[in-house]
């Protein structure tokens, strides 16, 4: 029977569909460090510091708390030693996530919200 393949648009036999192709995560420090209770213990620490709100959501008087993600605003593969570092870390719905990541926000400005002037 012939099918529309998910990956590649065309049309295939049923048995001869397309293979996605996941990226391999490398099995790096930063990320064996994730599976720690120390970090899984620090990550609850900075949403309950942050209220369980996406900080970037609240900068816009918008309250998001779900699908809640705590990010390394200097990244953990750059400054292994800030890993753990409250000043480091930030909760980010995973839209303001993904920018922070593709650097559509920058580390200054979640640096600012992390620690505003005059605090």
């Amino acid at each position: 029977m012939l099918r529309t393949c998910n990956v590649c648009g065309g049309i295939h036999q049923e048995d001869k569909m397309c293979k996605r192709k996941y990226p391999s995560k490398k099995n790096s420090k930063a990320n064996s460090f994730r599976n720690t209770n120390d970090w899984i213990t620090k990550r609850e620490q900075i949403k309950r510091r942050d209220k369980y709100l996406c900080q970037v959501c609240l900068m816009n008087n918008i309250y998001t708390y779900n699908n809640l993600q705590v990010h390394h605003i200097i990244p953990i593969n750059i400054d292994y030693s800030k890993r753990l570092d409250s000043d480091n870390l930030i909760t980010l719905c995973t839209y303001h996530h993904h920018h922070a990541e593709k650097g559509l926000i920058t580390k200054e400005q979640l640096l600012k919200i992390v620690d505003p002037p005059g605090e």
